[in-house]
């Protein structure tokens, strides 16, 4: 149970961080990247559970 909470936690905590980071960007930055604003919730989805 204690590793499922820390597991769930740390892929939480991937989230935020990483929408934080994307939204720091401007879009110019985020259109070299070839992502849009509206894309980055699914970016930071998909990283918190790729680690």
């Amino acid at each position: 149970m204690m590793n499922t909470v820390v597991k769930n936690y740390r892929q939480w905590r991937n989230y935020r961080d990483t929408v934080e980071e994307l939204n720091r960007l401007s879009t110019r930055d985020l259109n070299d990247l070839g992502i849009s604003r509206s894309d980055i919730s699914d970016i930071a989805r998909e990283a918190a559970t790729a680690k």
